[in-house]
């Protein structure tokens, strides 16, 4: 349905044309339906009065005219004839009318508006088109450039490497397991040193794996990545970042060890915290036993691999992953909508094919069903006229049945008339049809109007294939960057 106040496109139209039906009625016989010598006869009972007369002498044998019996049979006659005529006028006329109904002129009209404007219709949305890509290729191009630029002033010759949703689990699930297992066994070793137990152990051994893993992966993810830079200043603080981390590292993991042994008279103090500091400010590696090395070692090495993951959880070199995803972005929206408007004026384009098809051959259709109905408007008036003779040889035959009843009683000579074969009036019609140069003018009409059709499918393949042509050409005009 089109919306209030616009105007349908120059294909619905054509579609509009195809959904006529070509008349508004049903295909049926037409039958002029014959007297019945016999019936009339005996309905009249010709012979009874032809023999009764006859008797008589009646008509006189110097009688000019028809006797009331003849008369009565000619107005039968009559009769019949005129009610022939109001059949064959009633058929004219659904002949007619179902000539009228194939409106050939408002196809030809509408055909030649709609099809070249169809033919603009498909240029104009091309057009549009172009211009919507080549919005998308100058964005993609600036992406290019954007992203080769930086290539270029930071010296990388590979693409970046690019974090899958695959990669992200797996380096995430890699971190809980870590957490969880540092939690466990911080907890259990912390236990006999807490007042408050497996409990107390718990809550200290949660607060310190927290800190130790999640604070080296952003060691790892933010400043430590910083050494890959191709900047000195930002490669330095890269590598000072590094070191602070093994000093930041290697100091909670002594307090936590520290605080392993601390011994059960001072735990009940609240000077805790005051003793670990003193023990790593004074002797820092004076553990004494075996276990708290063994808990250093194990927190050290469950935050180097902390690091690590944040480390390699996006590119090494910061702010490349970004441009590589937005470049990435450009070149996928880029492709799609190209493929996507290709599509699009595809179908277009075979919708318009298909009805212009569909136009000709319904033009080919009304053609032969005028033709057709030439020659049904023509056959009957020749069954018309067969029947007017029909109707003549009923009448000469009821006449003869009366007259010979007559003629073989008499005494007198019959009259002359009866001699005479009756001759009624024929009812004719001139004109009505078609000339023959109307129905050659409307075959050159619908030639050329296919002929305008088959033009403007081939005006909108040519169209279709300009317009992917300009697709491409959008590339030559934004040529894509080289990738390294």
């Amino acid at each position: 349905m089109s919306v209030p106040g616009t105007r349908p496109s120059a294909i619905a139209r054509i579609r509009a044309l195809l959904s006529q039906p070509a008349h508004h009625y049903r295909p049926a016989t037409t039958v002029f339906l014959d007297l019945n010598v016999d019936r009339v006869a005996d309905e009249f009972g010709l012979a009874t009065l032809g023999t009764e007369r006859g008797a008589e002498n009646r008509p006189t044998s110097d009688a000019q005219t028809m006797d009331d019996v003849e008369h009565k049979i000619v107005e039968r006659i009559e009769a019949h004839k005129q009610d022939a005529n109001v059949i064959y006028l009633e058929q004219l006329h659904t002949y007619d009318e179902r000539l009228n109904a194939l409106s050939f002129e408002e196809r030809f009209a509408t055909i030649q508006q709609a099809a070249p404007e169809a033919v603009g219709d498909f240029r104009a949305e091309a057009t549009v088109g172009r211009d919507e890509l080549f919005v998308l290729r100058r964005r993609l191009n600036e992406s290019e450039i954007e992203r080769e630029q930086f290539r270029k002033h930071h010296r990388i010759e590979r693409p970046a490497r690019l974090a899958s949703p695959g990669k992200v689990i797996l380096k995430i699930g890699v971190l809980a397991i870590l957490l969880i297992i540092e939690v466990v066994i911080n907890g259990s070793f912390l236990a006999k040193a807490n007042l408050g137990g497996l409990l107390g152990g718990a809550v200290q051994a949660v607060a310190f794996a927290a800190l130790n893993i999640i604070a080296s992966f952003f060691w790892g993810m933010v400043l430590i990545r910083l050494v890959n830079r191709r900047n000195y200043l930002l490669k330095l603080v890269g590598v000072v970042s590094f070191l602070a981390y093994l000093a930041f590292a290697a100091a909670l993991n002594l307090t936590l060890s520290h605080l392993r042994e601390i011994p059960p008279a001072v735990a009940l103090s609240d000077n805790v915290g005051q003793e670990v500091l003193h023990r790593l400010l004074t002797t820092p590696y004076g553990l004494t036993d075996i276990n708290s090395w063994l808990l250093f070692a194990l927190g050290f090495v469950f935050s180097l691999i902390a690091m690590a993951d944040g480390l390699l959880f996006f590119d090494p070199y910061m702010g490349y992953v970004g441009l590589e995803r937005r470049w990435i972005e450009a070149t996928r929206q880029f492709a799609d909508a190209r493929g996507e408007l290709i599509e699009r004026l595809r179908d277009i384009r075979e919708d318009a094919t298909e009805a212009m098809n569909e136009a000709a051959r319904d033009l080919s259709v009304r053609r032969s069903e005028y033709d057709s109905l030439l020659q049904g408007r023509q056959r009957l008036a020749q069954r018309f006229d067969q029947h007017q003779n029909q109707i003549e040889q009923t009448a000469r035959a009821l006449l003869e049945i009366y007259r010979e009843a007559n003629r073989k009683v008499r005494s007198t000579p019959t009259p002359p008339y009866f001699a005479k074969p009756y001759g009624m009036e024929r009812i004719s019609y001139a004109g009505g049809e078609p000339s023959a140069s109307a129905r050659d003018n409307l075959r050159t009409m619908i030639a050329e109007t296919q002929a305008l059709l088959s033009q403007q499918i081939k005006a909108i393949h040519e169209a279709f294939d300009r317009a992917v042509r300009t697709y491409r050409e959008i590339d030559e005009l934004l040529p894509e960057k080289a990738s390294g």
